[in-house]
């Protein structure tokens, strides 16, 4: 989710599309909120583990 988040960022940069820009934005908070709260074991939606 974060790769994918972080390549929206940067085709949204590159090619001026602000919606890319967003959605990139999103789900690089939201990927790396969830690794966070998976790596001290903080369990997630039934989950101990954000693959």
């Amino acid at each position: 989710m974060i790769v994918l988040g972080v390549i929206l960022l940067v085709i949204g940069f590159v090619t001026g599309i602000t919606v890319l820009w967003t959605i990139g934005i999103v789900l690089t908070v939201v990927g790396a909120a969830l690794w966070v709260l998976g790596s001290v074991g903080h369990p997630f939606a039934g989950r101990r583990h954000y693959w």
